[in-house]
């Protein structure tokens, strides 16, 4: 992944992969002998290749890649090739990775970008975006902050309000009336934390350690657990949920170390669901977790698996947020079409309207939507991520969460998905 962090490098892939989306105003982008007489388009990405949330950057860089290869292989936006501009996100403990990116985004000319993963990264460079007038779409995002945030920002996963439902009612499902937080101090993990603890509490429960209001928080990056755990197993909880990043290694060796029985009382959330983790044998076994998104099905993670091996010469371990990001790539590019343009602007004019917010032709592909645009119908494109069309808070007005659980390997498995709808 370290290969990513060069321009040498980043120009070659795309010069491999033929990337580009064009660019056009006019209503006839293709002249005579058939050439577009456009600009291409280009997209840029900022998603997590070091720090606390490079894990999720695999899945997510092969859900962009993907897309844009089927994009190209059905003749491309306008007539032209999409063209790609790789970058580096981090996470929140360094804003100055993310800055970097977006000042190169900008200095390059990019018009739609593709991520980040955190939501406090996209808090710290959103408006850099914005005043350039480059459209954001985040795959992963889900604080309730961004919601309505800017014309020029949207997301393909759910905020906080739908998870937060789900994992406070999965835990009062398990039986568990006290509940502890280790709860990650940035607008995720307080965001989360607070829509879980309304859930919990609106079922009859308790939150005995970490809530809202307690100052109970950890600083991002922490690696020191010990009063920490030490507090929230003083509370005698039935439960404990862990909001978290990388920060989780640490936590969970601290729980061990004190004794805590992770086997069905234990929660991780998307930041934390990792199948990268070094523990003992069945230290997680039994940990449930929920993560917004549908399931991607076999065939998906097959072709996801071929163009990361192919492009990134390895394998990838999870696939978190990868269907998200192939669609929020291909719900740039269907703009685009709509608005026989490509620069951010009529990104933002169009993106509701192809998610479906006018209605339309359902359409599951890039080539049937530019099939049907084309004939002067509206689409609504419905994509492996399951979620509905934009409302006008630019969020997704329904989505898929799933609910994992971990075995005696400590990997996690798919054990159902339920359907959550957002608040306009």
């Amino acid at each position: 992944m370290n290969r990513r962090m060069t321009a040498t490098k980043g120009i070659a892939l795309a010069a491999t992969l033929s990337l580009g989306l064009a660019a056009c105003g006019s209503d006839d982008p293709a002249d005579e002998s058939g050439e577009s007489s456009a600009e291409p388009l280009t997209i840029g990405t900022t998603l997590p290749v070091t720090g606390t949330l490079s894990f999720l950057g695999p899945p997510e860089i092969a859900g962009v890649g993907l897309a844009v290869a089927d994009i190209n292989e059905a003749g491309g936006v306008l007539g032209n090739d999409v063209a790609v501009e790789w970058g580096d996100s981090g996470d929140n403990t360094d804003a100055t990775v993310a800055n970097s990116t977006a000042t190169d985004h900008i200095s390059k000319g990019v018009d739609a970008v593709i991520g980040a993963a955190s939501s406090s990264v996209t808090l710290g460079v959103v408006d850099q975006y914005v005043e350039a007038g480059i459209m954001m779409i985040s795959p992963a995002n889900t604080s309730a902050e961004l919601s309505d945030y800017s014309e020029f920002y949207t997301r393909t996963a759910p905020p906080d309000t739908v998870q937060g439902a789900a994992l406070g009612s999965l835990i009062l499902d398990g039986g568990h009336q006290k509940v502890a937080m280790i709860v990650l101090n940035d607008s995720y993990g307080t965001g989360l934390r607070d829509h879980t603890q309304d859930a919990i509490e609106s079922g009859g429960g308790e939150v005995v350690y970490g809530a809202n209001g307690e100052g109970q928080e950890f600083p991002p990056g922490e690696t020191n657990f010990g009063s920490q755990v030490s507090a929230a197993l003083a509370t005698d909880p039935d439960a404990l949920v862990v909001i978290a990043f990388e920060e989780t290694t640490a936590a969970v060796n601290e729980l061990v170390a004190q004794g805590w029985d992770f086997d069905g009382t234990t929660y991780f959330t998307d930041g934390n669901l990792s199948n990268g983790y070094d523990f003992d044998k069945g230290t997680l076994a039994g940990v449930q977790g929920t993560l917004p998104g549908a399931q991607a099905d076999d065939d998906l993670r097959e072709r996801l698996n071929t163009w990361y091996s192919e492009n990134e010469d390895g394998e990838l371990e999870g696939y978190s947020y990868s269907a998200e990001s192939y669609d929020a790539t291909m719900l740039a590019a269907l703009a685009a079409v709509r608005g026989g343009a490509t620069d951010g602007q009529t990104i933002a004019d169009n993106i509701k309207a192809v998610s479906g917010a006018e209605g339309g032709t359902e359409v599951t592909t890039f080539a049937e939507g530019v099939e049907a645009l084309d004939a002067g119908e509206e689409i609504n494109y419905t994509g492996p991520s399951g979620t509905g069309p934009l409302n006008e808070m630019n969020d997704p007005s329904s989505a898929y969460i799933g609910i994992y659980e971990y075995n005696d390997d400590n990997q996690y498995e798919y054990v159902r998905q339920i359907e959550g709808t957002t608040a306009e």
